[in-house]
């Protein structure tokens, strides 16, 4: 007959040489094996905050690495503005070279008067001949010359006009264009095309003589009479054509 177990009693434990029990204790180690190797392999992988784990072991989830805020262009640009104004490194401006003024020599007639006194004297002596004949016309005609033609020096360039011309406040005011009848092209040179100049000759200069490279690669030549003050001349092409070896006024 069934015999009823009396209520509030606890169950007796379980006698370690019961086989299913002693079955079940041989099995925890292993299962503690596998938690701990999953737990390895779950350090070094990296776990997203909500992966879930295995019966809480390795409960803490391994954060994700934080990404480095992106920098947008505009961002890195008001950054370079704002970074000069507050102590950044600040651009060095290049000097900037102030205008040159223009300067236009005053006519001289020293060729065109000596000239006229050669021909004159030797018509005095010799009478009328062909030499005094080519002086008187080259000296009137250098004159006359003398009288119109004007070297210009501007801020950039060397520009031959004719006519009235004058500087007023650092300006030209009036003068004509001309153009080269031998080569063609405006009688007009930028300084910094200049390969050599001379006069000719320094004591009593008669010539000026230039090359230049504006009106063609290899250099075009070109000689002028110095129908204009000596010493003024000389110095502002020292200025703005650079120096010269064996010219200019001692």
């Amino acid at each position: 007959p069934h015999t009823a177990r009396p209520r509030g009693r606890s169950q007796p434990a379980p006698d370690p040489a019961d086989g299913p029990h002693r079955r079940r204790t041989s099995s925890q180690p292993a299962i503690a094996m596998q938690l701990s190797q999953r737990c390895a392999a779950t350090a070094r992988t990296p776990a997203s905050p909500l992966r879930a784990t295995h019966k809480g072991a390795c409960r803490r989830p391994v954060a994700a690495p934080a990404a480095a805020p992106a920098r947008s262009r505009h961002g890195v640009r008001v950054q370079a503005l704002f970074g000069g104004l507050f102590g950044g490194k600040k651009a060095v401006a290049a000097p900037v070279r102030p205008k040159r003024p223009t300067i236009v020599p005053q006519p001289s007639y020293n060729i065109p008067i000596t000239l006229l006194a050669i021909s004159a004297a030797d018509t005095a002596v010799f009478g009328v001949n062909a030499g005094t004949f080519v002086c008187g016309i080259l000296g009137t005609f250098l004159a006359v010359q003398a009288s119109r033609v004007k070297f210009v020096f501007d801020d950039e360039a060397l520009e031959v006009v004719v006519g009235e011309a004058k500087v007023t406040a650092g300006d030209l005011e009036g003068g004509k264009e001309t153009e080269n009848v031998f080569v063609g092209g405006k009688n007009r040179w930028s300084y910094d095309t200049f390969i050599n100049w001379e006069f000719w000759w320094p004591g009593f200069p008669v010539l000026v003589y230039f090359k230049e490279s504006q009106t063609k690669p290899e250099g075009q030549i070109h000689f002028f009479p110095i129908i204009f003050n000596g010493k003024e001349l000389y110095d502002v092409m020292v200025e703005r054509c650079g120096s010269t070896m064996n010219s200019g006024p001692k």
